[in-house]
């Protein structure tokens, strides 16, 4: 520290920060901008909250993501250590590392760039009609799931079968294994608890089995493609990792905010009635969702390839620090009245990706432009679809999912109302 104040210890798993973190990191962010971090099982490590230092580790070459990047030795590598401590088995630990998400450098653009063609706004372009027709087909379902007084999970019947449905079909895993992949990461989903080690397992031989078919049956899918390049740009553990970082990311993500995204629509009744009255303003107002409810409460963490000094506070080489997303997207250095859900804040500002909900720099979300795209067309589709949607219960009884490191709803009670004619 270049200041002589004590630094302050925050336990990421408090009830406080677990309840309502938006609020609780208001108050570190302005305590204490660089914390130090503690998670039961990991060793300490810094988090920083403001807006321009999350952004600067998110961005900054001297923050990278693979322990190994360190120059004069590997550092603790903590997000094996949050997964180990939530039940992930040992054999898991080489996937997790060798997946995109840990790679920094030209291993980081070779391993993207098998993937990026199917995630650039040209290719989401060409999925839209897809999208649209998955996203009216799930509409039409949410009548058949409802109870007899019209009310229904949105969370499982809508929200979580269109992303999944789309990066199924973009990776080729056939239709009949879906269920079984989608029960598969919502373990994963859930963080910890009984289940996610068979879960991992399960995932494992399922992506290689998934990786072998594809070599003797190819299709026109990204996995044929990865699997093309077995033995040449890509070996069978960075193919399997691939995999597994898409289904997951590809719609966990997604689905979390859609569902939270629905819910903040359903509580706030101005912002409702402005984007249907007005259906162009959706592609800001996921944006404004993404900052305001985002699915992801703090990225991976980064480790300092040099002595950096952020703030008042230096970071040593090899330091780990985690970005809190939620925290830097509600400060009010960056963004007037943080606290205020405005869908056309994003519509106004000269940037509209301010937020950082999608991340930062080389490691932005792979999978920003479709997320986005599904997103607009989730919620086009289902205030067209049911003029009269409303929450089925008081917004104080939607219940949180056990993820405490993600912001998502472990379902979402809705009342559908009468549906628009064209429905049917």
């Amino acid at each position: 520290m270049t200041t002589a104040e004590p630094v302050e210890t925050v336990d990421l798993r408090a009830e406080h920060l677990v309840n309502d973190p938006f609020t609780a990191f208001a108050g570190i962010r302005e305590r204490s901008p660089l914390a130090r971090g503690t998670i039961p099982g990991v060793e300490p490590f810094w988090i920083a909250t403001r807006y321009q230092d999350v952004r600067t580790v998110l961005g900054d070459p001297r923050f990278v993501n693979d322990v190994a990047s360190v120059p004069g030795g590997a550092p603790v590598h903590r997000t094996e250590q949050v997964w180990r401590a939530r039940g992930m088995p040992a054999e898991c630990a080489a996937y997790l590392r060798a997946g995109v998400f840990d790679a920094d450098g030209a291993r980081h653009r070779r391993m993207r760039g098998h993937v990026h063609p199917s995630f650039t706004a040209g290719a989401v372009a060409r999925l839209r009609p897809r999208i649209e027709r998955l996203a009216g087909e799930h509409a039409r379902a949410l009548r058949d799931h409802a109870d007899r007084s019209g009310v229904v999970d949105l969370i499982a019947h809508f929200a979580y079968p269109l992303p999944v449905t789309v990066i199924c079909e973009l990776l080729g895993i056939p239709e009949a294994d879906r269920p079984q992949w989608r029960a598969w990461s919502s373990y994963l989903g859930r963080g910890a608890g009984p289940g996610l080690d068979e879960a991992l397992r399960g995932m494992l031989v399922g992506a290689h089995g998934l990786v072998d078919r594809r070599r003797t049956e190819p299709g026109d899918d990204l996995v044929s493609q990865l699997a093309a390049a077995e033995g040449d740009t890509l070996d069978r553990v960075e193919i399997v990792s691939l995999i597994l970082n898409l289904i997951v990311a590809g719609h966990e993500t997604t689905a979390t905010l859609i569902g939270n995204g629905t819910a903040a629509l359903l509580t706030h009744p101005d912002q409702l009635a402005m984007v249907r009255a007005d259906p162009g303003l959706l592609p800001a107002a996921v944006d404004e969702l993404m900052r305001w409810c985002g699915p992801t409460l703090g990225a991976l963490p980064r480790y300092a390839t040099e002595d950096v000094t952020l703030g008042d506070t230096l970071i040593r080489r090899g330091e780990a620090v985690m970005p809190i997303l939620a925290a830097a997207n509600y400060d009010p250095r960056v963004f007037a009245e943080p606290e205020r859900l405005d869908l056309c804040r994003a519509a106004a500002a000269p940037h509209p990706d301010a937020h950082l909900g999608f991340g930062h720099g080389a490691h932005r979300c792979l999978g920003a432009a479709l997320a986005h795209e599904e997103a607009v067309i989730a919620f086009g589709t289902l205030l067209r679809a049911y003029p009269q949607l409303s929450l089925a219960v008081g917004p104080e009884a939607v219940e949180r999912g056990p993820n405490p490191a993600a912001w998502h709803l472990a379902a979402l009670p809705v009342r559908l109302g009468t549906p628009a004619g064209h429905l049917d």
